[in-house]
């Protein structure tokens, strides 16, 4: 007779138990040869509207693409620098996948999820308030980024998401200041 998988599990602390896990990935980001050709391939061919564009200086251009389940964007492709640019050093050079951005359902998870990530020793390479999400960007221990995240409320962006993937917000990468999270209007 097959064991009950609850009654296996190992038990949880307090602190396991109060806090709540990923909802799963809500976008990746992905380097291409060439933005336009990508473009028609995630629009035209996959049935993805592009919803916003980020042009950042020295590091190429950003097009952000949704589907119809209702998030800010699902993927993200970033234009790789050609081997003549002079800001090549800033840019990514190779197709791959830039980051995948793991999502947290709410603010306490995601803030607690924080604190797990800083008491791990795991550095932040980034905090940043988005007009759409909140996120901290991290590597795993193979090198890979990862973007941890929570949504905003869609009323906050849905009305010009094009603007909500341009604000940013840079703040403290360490320490408590990593973990406050300020509530400001942001655009």
């Amino acid at each position: 007779m097959p064991q009950d998988p609850v009654s296996t599990s190992p038990q949880r602390t307090p602190t396991e138990s109060a806090t709540a896990g990923p909802v799963g990935v809500n976008h990746i980001v992905l380097n291409v040869h060439d933005i336009d050709r990508s473009h028609t391939f995630w629009t035209d061919i996959l049935g993805f509207r592009q919803v916003g564009t980020l042009d950042r200086t020295g590091a190429g251009t950003m097009r952000f693409y949704a589907g119809r389940g209702g998030n800010h964007h699902d993927i993200a492709l970033t234009q790789l620098a050609a081997p003549a640019d002079s800001d090549a050093a800033t840019a990514p050079s190779q197709p791959a996948l830039n980051h995948v951005a793991i999502e947290y359902g709410d603010q306490e998870s995601w803030l607690a999820q924080l604190r797990r990530l800083q008491a791990a020793g795991v550095a932040f390479q980034g905090r940043i308030n988005h007009g759409t999400s909140h996120s901290v960007y991290v590597q795993d221990p193979d090198g890979h980024d990862v973007e941890v995240m929570y949504s905003l409320p869609p009323d906050q962006w849905q009305g010009d998401i094009n603007a909500a993937l341009n604000h940013l917000t840079v703040l403290p990468r360490d320490g408590d200041d990593a973990l406050a999270d300020p509530q400001t209007p942001h655009f």
